[in-house]
This record gives structure tokens, C-alpha cells and sequence, in this order.
């Protein structure tokens, strides 16, 4: 064992809140921030949500004690988490099969907020909510979906962050490792007569997870005004900022192959910083009992100005350093650095806002929404002179904007007291446009970047209907099951051409099933089964640089695809279940998919054209398991060992089993890792200290192939 990752969490409060710690901040003595909610009950069984659910909650989190939030996610059933960097800075998750690049068919919230770059234009996951903060997470995946947009097709992803506390409150956690890794979290908390805010502060480093250093620093503020019984404000603010030495360009086959290079830093100058500022704010009005209004208006800016050195592929590249990875003697197998670099700098802005009434009677819940968003990137491409060029030549400049309207309405009605029903509807339409400011122009034979002012402009909409029910036996079993409309918008930028050619480029339709049953016995058990099916008229094919595909050519409609699976989930805690004061809890889930082309589609490879008809999609397992022991005395003491089993993946459309030499091609092998974590408590003090071991049997192993090269998982940690 020779890396270790060492957790203590200090939190000093007064008596009166010391006893809601201990329950986990249960919602019934705190009274929420007024914000956009993914989930409304709060019953054990979620007896009115139709279709599949997942809640981690804060006491789970802190019994994992997570580094990144990649490790709680993969828990879930269905998620295809991969990781990037090993330190969970940039999100890649596939939800039944889908791609798992930059989370694109996945819409993340936090607080009910978006997060990606532009939720409709570019839903790159450039930027992660840190777990650190987080208290729970909520993901949904059924036909209940649709109330959020614009992506209703893999599912959501809400993290939560605490709310305002009602009594002062003063909590701090360190985690500190090897590798120069420390993670400091302060918050503090008060209420003055009917206002309550927190404030949390977080900075978490790293020399040296794996190959990455980065340095983050995230504060954030709540504020929550109760200016009478019926009207509550809420007031969110958050500033992030980041370095990293993010990087695309990984490892060839032949150094995997050899050993003794996971971690090397290819290009060692190579520099992500992302910086975010935001704000949000929420006015809630309560006519009567019945009668809800609340309105959220919230915008946010991002910055990544990403500096990448230059390399190739070619002993017979031009401007070459000197330097070269890998084994020049395989086709492919060596990386030959270059003299240059590419500045990719972005700015994204995001503005909306959102109304919702809700109307509840004896038999009925409805939700009537409306939302208009404004969305925008600015971005340039500069070329240095050399690897750590701080500036260069300008090649290429463009705006892109876009508005959206959202329309949505939901109707829970209770047929009678077993039987419920959920309908419900969006309609989306978004206008974009993509201003072409300065390109390279075939002029003569050749690319010469000129200045222009190309304008092309298009029109996405989409009706998405769904239904569900829920059918409770009794108080402990529910049924449940739906059908909705699968929805997202392609990217601007591959809608419209460099060129100002707005190309025929369709949104990403499917049609969305599932059905399945949740039972909860008492305390010691919860277990959920869930059949799904999707089947997609049209599946985009990312075409950008970190699908791995950055040269396709024509459109990036992928055509039909069928996804068909099972997940099920169960916990037992043996402890309550004897009627014992310790916990003991077997937990395990399973997620059975298979996800493949549904039509005729041809791929040029090697001068012939291959039909890609029943292959299976990139990056989708065929199975995925995760299980856990856990132990906890009746003083908070114990420990957690988990393991997290995802299946073999082809790495593209050709399913190809060998790999090539330069590692962006070929089969990747099916994993197992193990987590250990050993907790202590000391309920006087309010201490508790956390020993967590990652990766803990240190198995080897690609976590990706793309986008350029081989990403090796961390090893221990």
C-alpha cells in the first residue's frame, strides 16, 4: 500500500443543532431553500415518482468519503462513469448505453440550476460541481424527466448543497494524501430573525493524481428570507476557479503494452484554466395551501482558455522538439512532439428565466412551467511559436448565440388511493446562429485564415410528450412504469459549418420505456427492478475532438440505435433486521444493456465500406455491478468495502478487437476495483476521522481510449 488518502471532518455547533447533524439534516426540521426541486416526496418508498430514481444521500457520502464525484456515481445503476484525469475535474458519463463524452446526453443541475457550458448549443461538462460541498445527489431517469430540458434522454443529475441553517452552524472537513492532494472545506451558517445563509469556501489540490496537478478554489453563498408565511426568497451566489494540466493526448499501445509510463506528462505544458461565476434567484409565493408560484432567474459565465501543445503521429512532421513517446518502429506507435501549441479559448454566458405554478388537491399535483433562456460562446484559436507559447497568431474567431423557450406541464392524478397516473408535456424551440468572424479559407489550393462575416442562422423544436403511473400494493411495494419522448438539440457548431452552411442536422430523437417495481420493508430493506428500452430515430455522432472523432467529415446523424437492458438494485442491513444496534448492510446492483446500431450504416475504413448494422455502440457495456459490506457499531464506528465491475467496451463504431498503435482503437478490457474506507466517530466532540483506500487491490487498467491515446486508471490511492 503505497498510497494512502487520509479524511478528517470537524464540525464545531452548538447543542441545538448538533442533534439535526446527526440526522443528516433531515428535511422535516429544515426548511428548504426556495430552489428548482428534481424530487418532491419525501416518502421512503418515492410512491408517486414514475420511473426510476436514485437519492445519495449526505450521511452516504460522508461513509464513502469521496475524492471525486465520479466514485458515488458509478454506484448507480445504469452509469457508465469514465474518467479523464483521475481527480473527477471533467464529467463523462453514459447513462443505458449512451456516449459518455463530456455528459452530453445527461443534463446536470446544481440546486435546479444547469451547469454545462450552454445547455442547448454545447452541453460539454467543462466544469463539475465539486462533491466536497455536495449533501446529496438526485438521479432520475424516467418519463418524469421531461419537466427539465432541453435533454430529456439519458436522464438528470441534481447535486444539492446545504441549505441555510435555522441555528448557527460551523463545519470543517480536511482530506489530505499523497501526491500533494488536500481537500479544505469551511462553512459557516446562521440565522438572524426570519433570514438564514451559509457560506462555503473549498480548495482542493493535487501535485500528482495520477498524471495531473490542478489547484481549484470554489466559494459559494445561500441566502434564504422569509419575508412573510406566503413569500420566501432565495438568493445563491458562486465564483470557481481552476488550473489544471488538463490535457487530450494520452498514451500509445506501445507504452501501455511496455509499462513503466501511465502517468509520464506527455506535454507537460499544457494548461486548463476554467473560471465560473454565478447567480441565481428564486421568489416563491404561496397563494393558499393548494396554490404555489415560484419564479427563478439565474445566470452564469465560463471560461476555458485551453493551451495544448502540438503533436503528431508522423516521423515526417515538420517543426518537430526532438522529443518522442513510444516506439517509432510501430506504425502509430510513437508520438512525436512539436514546436507549437493551440490556444482554444472559450467564454460562455447563460442567462434564463423560469416560472412555475404548482396546484395541488386531494387528487391531484399539477405543474405548469415556462422558461426563456439566452445562451452564448464567444471563442479564438491562436497558435504559438512554441510548446509554452503564452499567445500566438490569431486563426480563427466566431460567436455563436441562441434562444429558447420551454414550455411544460405535468398532472399527477390519483385515480384512487393505489393508482396514480403522471402525464405530461414540453415543447422546445431553440433559434441559434453561429457568426463566423475569421476561418481558414481554401484560397489557391490552400487553408489561409482571413477575416469574414459569415451569419447563418437555423431552427430546432420538438414536442415531448410522456406518461407514466405508479401503483402501490401497499405501503411498502410500488409499480411503476412510463413511456416519454427522448430530446436533445445537436451542437451549433455541427449544425453549421465553418463555412456559414446550416447542414441538416437532426435533433436527437428516441423513444423512452421503462417498468418496474420498488419494495421497502421496514428499516432493513429497499430494493428496485427496472426493465428499459430506447430506441433512438436518430442518434447524433459527437463529431468534436474529444469524441475521438474530430476528423468525420458530413453529418453527425448516427440514424437508428436500440438500447435494451435491466437494473436492479437492492440493500439489506442485516443489523435492524435481527434487531440489532449495530448496521449491517449487503448492498449490490446490476445493469444488464445491450446497446447497438438498428439500421443499415456504412463506415469507410481501409478504402471499403463496412455496415455497421448490430454492432454495438462505443463505450457501452454490456454489464455493469456494484457491490458493498458495510459496518457501523451503534457509536458511528465502522468501515465500507466496495466494488465497482463495468464490462468490456469497444472504443468505436467498427467494435475492432486489436488495437492500434496509437491506442485510440481497440477492445477495452472489463475491470473490477475495490474501495476500502475505515470511519471513527467521536460523538462528544463531534469528530469523525476517515481512512479511505482507492483502488485498494491497485489494478491496472485503460479507462478510456480516447481523446487521443490511452488513459490509464489511477492505480492506488
Amino acid at each position: 500500500m503505497r498510497k494512502l488518502v487520509v479524511v478528517l471532518m470537524m464540525m464545531m455547533t452548538n447543542n441545538a443543532f448538533a442533534q439535526e447533524l446527526s440526522n443528516d439534516n433531515d428535511s422535516s426540521k429544515i426548511i428548504p431553500m426556495p430552489q428548482i426541486q428534481i424530487l418532491l416526496q419525501n416518502d421512503r418508498l418515492l410512491s408517486k415518482v414514475p420511473g426510476s430514481v436514485s437519492v445519495i444521500e449526505s450521511k452516504s457520502i460522508r461513509k464513502i468519503s469521496p475524492t471525486t464525484g465520479n466514485e458515488l456515481l458509478r454506484k448507480i445503476p445504469g452509469l457508465n462513469v469514465v474518467d479523464e484525469e483521475g481527480a473527477g475535474l471533467r464529467m463523462n458519463i453514459g447513462v443505458r448505453g449512451l456516449d459518455p463524452d463530456r455528459s452530453r446526453n445527461i443534463l446536470i443541475l446544481e440546486d435546479g440550476i444547469p451547469v454545462a457550458l450552454n445547455p442547448y448549443g454545447e452541453p460539454e461538462m467543462y466544469f463539475t460541481p465539486p462533491i466536497d460541498k455536495m449533501t446529496t445527489i438526485e438521479v432520475l431517469k424516467g418519463s418524469g424527466q421531461i419537466l427539465f430540458g432541453p435533454q430529456t434522454t439519458g436522464g438528470v443529475i441534481n447535486f444539492i448543497t446545504s441549505h441555510p441553517p435555522e441555528k448557527k452552524i460551523t463545519t470543517l472537513k480536511m482530506k489530505a494524501g499523497s501526491g500533494g492532494f488536500l481537500s479544505t472545506n469551511w462553512s459557516y451558517g446562521n440565522a438572524v430573525g426570519k433570514t438564514s445563509f451559509i457560506v462555503n469556501y473549498l480548495n482542493k489540490r493535487a501535485d500528482n493524481i495520477g498524471s495531473t496537478r490542478f489547484n481549484l478554489n470554489d466559494i459559494s453563498a445561500k441566502l434564504k428570507i422569509e419575508l412573510s408565511e406566503r413569500v420566501r426568497i432565495g438568493i445563491k451566489i458562486g465564483v470557481y476557479d481552476e488550473t489544471s494540466n488538463s490535457t487530450y493526448i494520452g498514451i500509445t499501445q506501445t507504452m501501455y503494452d511496455k509499462g513503466g509510463q501511465d502517468f509520464v506528462r506527455l506535454a507537460p505544458n499544457d494548461l486548463l484554466p476554467v473560471r465560473r461565476y454565478g447567480i441565481s434567484a428564486t421568489h416563491q409565493y404561496k397563494f393558499n395551501k393548494k396554490l404555489q408560484l415560484q419564479t427563478t432567474a439565474y445566470g452564469y459565465t465560463t471560461s476555458r482558455n485551453w493551451r495544448r501543445q502540438d503533436f503528431s503521429s508522423s516521423a515526417n512532421a515538420s517543426n518537430q522538439t526532438g522529443i518522442i513517446w513510444g516506439d517509432a518502429n510501430i506504425p502509430g506507435g510513437a508520438i512525436y512532439m512539436l514546436k507549437t501549441n493551440g490556444h482554444r479559448n472559450r467564454q460562455f454566458e447563460v442567462g434564463a428565466v423560469e416560472s412555475q405554478l404548482k396546484w395541488k388537491t386531494s387528487n391531484q399535483f399539477i405543474q405548469i412551467g415556462a422558461r426563456l433562456l439566452y445562451e452564448s460562446a464567444n471563442e479564438q484559436f491562436m497558435i504559438g511559436n512554441k510548446p509554452n507559447a503564452m499567445g500566438g497568431n490569431l486563426r480563427d474567431v466566431e460567436r455563436r448565440k441562441g434562444n429558447a423557450l420551454s414550455l411544460y406541464a405535468s398532472d399527477k392524478i390519483s385515480i384512487s388511493k393505489k393508482l396514480s397516473l403522471n402525464a405530461g408535456w414540453r415543447i422546445e424551440s431553440f433559434d441559434y446562429e453561429r457568426n463566423i468572424q475569421r476561418g481558414r479559407f481554401n484560397i489557391g489550393g490552400a487553408l489561409i485564415a482571413v477575416d469574414t462575416n459569415l451569419i447563418a442562422t437555423n431552427n430546432v423544436s420538438a414536442f415531448i410528450p410522456g406518461i407514466g403511473f405508479n401503483y402501490n400494493h401497499d405501503d411498502e411495494m410500488t409499480f411503476f412504469g412510463g413511456i416519454h419522448r427522448g430530446f436533445s438539440p445537436p451542437r451549433t457548431k455541427d449544425a453549421i459549418t465553418t463555412e456559414g452552411i446550416a447542414l441538416d442536422i437532426k435533433q436527437e430523437d428516441s423513444w423512452n420505456t421503462e417498468i418496474g417495481i420498488r419494495k421497502v420493508a421496514g428499516e432493513f430493506f429497499k430494493g428496485e427492478i427496472t426493465f428499459f428500452s430506447m430506441d433512438f430515430i436518430n442518434q447524433i455522432i459527437p463529431v468534436s475532438q474529444s469524441s475521438g472523432n474530430s476528423n468525420a467529415t458530413g453529418l453527425a446523424n448516427g440514424g437508428k440505435t436500440k438500447h435494451r437492458g435491466i437494473e436492479a438494485g437492492i440493500d439489506f442491513n442485516v443489523g435492524k433486521y435481527l434487531n440489532k444496534k449495530t448496521s449491517i448492510i449487503l448492498s449490490t446492483n446490476i445493469t444488464l444493456i445491450n446497446s447497438e446500431y438498428a439500421a443499415d450504416r456504412f463506415i469507410q475504413s481501409g478504402g471499403n465500406k463496412i455496415n455497421v448494422n448490430n454492432n454495438k455502440l462505443p463505450y457501452a457495456s454490456s454489464i455493469m455491478m456494484n457491490n458493498g459490506v458495510e459496518f457501523e457499531s451503534k457509536k458511528g464506528n465502522g468501515f465500507r468495502v466496495s466494488g465497482n465491475y463495468v464490462g468490456k467496451q469497444f472504443a468505436d463504431e467498427l467494435n475492432t478487437v486489436n488495437p492500434s498503435g496509437d491506442g485510440r482503437i481497440g477492445l477495452i478490457k472489463s475491470r473490477y476495483i475495490t474501495d476500502a474506507t475505515i470511519f471513527a466517530k467521536h460523538p462528544k466532540k463531534n469528530i469523525t476521522a476517515t481512512l479511505s483506500i482507492k483502488n485498494l487491490m491497485n489494478e491496472r487498467y485503460i479507462a478510456s481510449r480516447r481523446p487521443q491515446g490511452i488513459r490509464v486508471g489511477i492505480d492506488r490511492q
